[in-house]
């Protein structure tokens, strides 16, 4: 394309933008270093326990002093599974310290579950030891700018920190607890965690990963092998001050995330043995087993898991351990800026923990946010960009107080659909500017129904309903969130209510108020289900466990159903499930038949009508690469309104094709075509001869627009030929074979292409087109079972529909038969006979000399030689045995010297 003056400035200026924006996402970030160390730290009750924590130390990048963040990983990770957070937090400007907690990784120590005389007085000394770094910024003496982040384990040690040092500026905890023994012990009755149902598998699944297979002293961590290389500057040399000796080079590798347990992150096998002081709890037989049941927890913890798992109840003793390590301990001491995100996805630290933990924060009156996202410990998307834009937000306001905005109070994350283009499924961000909190801002009442049902309880608890599998949701793909859950025959109940009028969106905790008939403790979940697609959904695949003493009069228990922000569509309905089992709970081991009912007809379900989502979230390039095209189109536009006068040469208008100096190369330069030029006139059949290669099909393309040239033109009856130029729906045209809809029949597709054309049905002189195709009962036929000629002749008729003065085809006659080229023959001829124009292209000699009377040969896209075909042939007819001129001339081009 040949652009001149304001084109090509407009055309310049595009290119500039484009070229700005490749070059900022991809021009170098700046380089991070990372120095690795040992921390030693006392802790313990007396304060008397020796740890060694593998840490890394990254500068800010940016130079300087910055603020410094205290970055947590989740249980069964270690400081490497939050590198990846920890570098895009040193290129912002933060100085970043990682660590493995005691009992991971390469830290010694044993696990205590963020007790406060164990993970807590570590972290305080780690703050101690960053209060000493030049890099950090200080707010007084021993004091840093101070921000924590992490997610479940690590979010709890965040908030737990919070609480017990007045240095913690502000803290960013995902997907965590607020009281860990209710969130292993729920109970939807809210009688606490005394009488609430055993979260078995997940308690297994946190004792298992603790008693992974050790690793071998000095296989992690300072002076033992090194992560994958990022792309990061790192040093050997330790930053001065440290508390002990560095390891070279860098501890790298991926980040898996910063949720704990099975929810992505990477998890390291820890060396086992006891650090100085600390009881091993026995000697010998007792603490090998011990050791292969529980890995590296402390013993009282262990202790406590084996009798509440046996039992499936939880001690006195339990409840007060695990509220110990828990922000419910601590009412009123968390009085930093909280910007909390808990998943959608979670049925080991649901978002009613968030909830907990955002009004105990509040009721200080410090800020704090809510964000509920589409991840947690049962899967989904995890939006790592989206957490990792909002954490840095919330940092650089409350640490940099760069002004940064805040955002909204409250976040949700919503299905957006699929997106057209790539079919991949579209986050949305629902936000409001007050969060209103698990009861909604309002309410809907929605009305069930059904008789009161048996449910039973197998013996054994076996087998059991399914609703999610925990930690492994992401693995099994569909079989939990909102995917399968099983409900075993028998052993459920279920109300439901009429099908939706309108759609409606619960945004918070549903409530609902049952029976439960016959006698002694029944334990019993709850579930709601959206029911309407082809299979029902239950939200999150979340249930509510409960455990109620039975009256044969029937004892009443008001339920809090899981929090959930879920859509039910109109025309669906809403179904309430009590079953007796669940596979991720402890189950009662006998036999035993109960009656439920409602003792309520009405569901309460909670709203947020202020809730609004934005739209999908396009990138700029979206929208700024059609506006920059269009740009470029206009000024195209604009400045060939001038040689518009010129695109009809009156002089022409009575010639259906002129070709002046065409010209079109290949991007090594090498023409396909080179300076060709020739004219048809009407009622003429030209053949475009020539070898295989000659330049033919490439010329018919540039014909039809299909092509730019790159030099010359081409002109139809006058009209300047342009992609879409009007004069082109005068040209019928076959060329580099025939392409149909495979299950239409031979009709449908001329019908169909030419409704696609727009033009009036009558103008399509679509019978004569289905004469010249001659496919008798085979035109009705799917084109799939033409053959090869069929397929051909099909295309030719295609080509004349409308009856076109110029009719271009490519090698017409392949496929067809001896009597169907004889028959072509005739039709062409007769076709140019009444005033028409045709062309065929061939690299037959002896079919051009039967079919047309002017002829253009072509070789290497030049033109050789013009003119009628009786000229050509010296007036000597071929079936004499002399040869012609064109036979000459051909056979010099296929090299035949015979």
């Amino acid at each position: 394309m040949r652009v001149r003056g304001r084109p090509r400035v407009a055309l310049a200026a595009v290119v500039a933008a484009v070229i700005g924006a490749v070059a900022w996402a991809v021009w170098p970030s700046p380089a991070v270093r990372a120095f690795d160390q040992v921390i030693p730290v006392a802790d313990g009750p007396s304060g008397d326990q020796h740890v060694l924590l593998d840490t890394t130390f990254f500068p800010p990048a940016t130079g300087g002093k910055g603020p410094v963040v205290l970055l947590a990983h989740g249980f069964g990770g270690s400081k490497r599974s939050v590198r990846d957070e920890a570098v895009r937090l040193a290129r912002e400007g933060y100085a970043v310290l990682t660590w493995s907690a005691r009992g991971f990784g390469a830290s010694t120590g044993q696990i205590a579950l963020n007790s406060p005389d164990y993970e807590v007085k570590d972290v305080k000394q780690l703050i101690d030891w960053v209060a000493r770094r030049p890099e950090v910024l200080l707010d007084g003496p021993g004091d840093p700018r101070l921000g924590l982040a992490g997610g479940s384990y690590g979010g709890a040690i965040t908030l737990m920190a919070a609480a017990y040092d007045g240095r913690v500026d502000a803290i960013v905890p995902q997907i965590t607890w607020h009281d860990l023994a209710d969130a292993l012990f729920p109970d939807a009755t809210g009688a606490g965690p005394a009488e609430g149902v055993f979260k078995r598998m997940w308690a297994g699944l946190f004792f298992s990963r603790a008693a992974d297979s050790p690793l071998a002293p000095g296989a992690d961590g300072p002076n033992g092998p090194t992560d994958p290389a990022q792309p990061t500057t790192t040093s050997s040399a330790p930053p001065t001050g440290t508390s002990s000796g560095t390891s070279g080079g860098t501890s790298g590798g991926t980040s898996g995330g910063t949720s704990g347990g099975t929810s992505g992150g990477t998890s390291d096998k820890t060396s086992s043995g006891t650090s100085g002081g600390i009881p091993d709890g026995g000697t010998g037989t007792d603490a090998g087993a011990r050791e292969a049941q529980c890995g590296r927890f402390l013993p009282a913890i262990c202790d406590m898991y084996l009798q509440v798992a046996e039992t499936g109840r939880a001690t006195p003793a339990a409840v007060e351990t695990l509220r110990r390590s828990s922000p419910i301990s601590v009412p009123g001491r968390i009085r930093v800026p909280t910007l909390l995100i808990q998943g959608e996805h979670d049925s080991l630290f649901p978002l009613s923990h968030a909830d907990a933990n955002a009004r105990a924060i509040a009721a200080t009156g410090a800020p704090v946010q809510v964000a509920w996202f589409d991840g947690g410990h049962d899967g989904g998307d995890g939006e790592p960009d989206w957490v990792a834009e909002r954490t840095i937000a919330w940092f650089g306001h409350w640490l940099k107080k760069d002004g940064t905005p805040l955002g909204d109070a409250f976040t949700v994350t919503r299905d957006g659909g699929r997106d057209p283009g790539t079919r991949r499924p579209v986050l949305v961000h629902a936000a409001a500017s007050r969060y209103s909190g698990l009861a909604g801002a309002s309410s809907a009442s929605v009305r069930l129904a059904g008789p009161d049902q048996q449910v039973a309880g197998p013996p054994g608890g076996s087998p059991a309903a399914i609703s999610t599998v925990p930690g492994m949701s992401g693995l099994l793909g569909g079989l939990a969130g909102d995917g399968v859950a099983i409900d075993m025959p028998g052993q459920a109940a279920a109300f439901e209510s009429a099908p939706l009028a309108a759609p409606l969106e619960v945004t918070g905790t549903p409530s609902a108020t049952v029976k439960v008939y016959g006698e002694g403790e029944v334990t019993l979940f709850a579930k709601l289900y959206d029911v309407g697609g082809q299979r029902p959904s239950l939200p999150q695949g979340l249930v509510a466990p409960f455990r109620v003493t039975a009256t044969p009069a029937g004892t009443p228990v008001a339920l809090t159903l899981p929090v959930i922000d879920h859509r039910f569509d109109a025309g669906h309905r809403l179904r309430l499930v009590l079953s007796t089992t669940d596979m991720g709970y402890a189950s009662p081991t006998a036999p035993a038949v109960h009656r439920v009912g409602l003792a309520s007809p009405t569901l309460t379900a909670p709203t947020d009508p202020a809730l609004r989502a934005a739209g999908g979230g396009l990138g700029w390039w979206t929208w700024a690469l059609p506006l920059a095209a269009l740009a470029v189109a206009a000024a195209i536009v604009l400045t060939g309104r001038r040689r518009r006068a010129d695109d009809l040469d009156p002089a022409l208008a009575g010639v259906p094709l002129r070709i002046t100096g065409l010209t079109k190369r290949y991007r090594d330069g090498d023409p396909a075509v080179d300076e060709l030029s020739f004219q048809v006139d009407r009622g003429q059949v030209l053949g475009l001869l020539g070898p295989n290669g000659a330049g033919k099909t490439t010329t018919m393309r540039m014909m039809m627009g299909l092509i730019h040239p790159d030099a010359g033109e081409i002109r139809i009856f006058g009209h300047r030929v342009t992609p879409g130029a009007p004069v082109l729906s005068r040209l019928g045209s076959f060329v580099e074979g025939p392409g149909f809809l495979p299950h239409l029949s031979g009709r449908e597709n001329l019908e169909l292409y030419w409704r696609a054309t727009g033009r009036p049905k009558g103008d399509a002189h679509m019978e004569e087109a289905l004469e010249i195709a001659g496919l008798g009962a085979a035109l009705d036929r799917a084109v799939r079972t033409y053959s090869q000629g069929m397929r051909q002749r099909l295309a030719i008729a295609q080509a004349m529909l409308g009856l076109p003065d110029l009719l271009v085809l490519d090698e017409p006659t392949n496929g067809l038969d001896p009597p169907q080229i004889a028959e072509m023959r005739r039709v062409l001829t007769r076709y140019a006979a009444a005033g028409r124009t045709v062309i065929v292209s061939s690299h037959l000699l002896a079919e051009v000399e039967q079919t047309c009377d002017h002829v253009v040969v072509m070789h290497r896209g030049r033109l050789v030689t013009a003119g009628p075909v009786t000229d050509l042939l010296g007036g000597t007819a071929p079936s004499n045995g002399s040869r012609g001129r064109l036979e000459d001339v051909f056979l010099d081009l296929i090299g035949d010297k015979a």
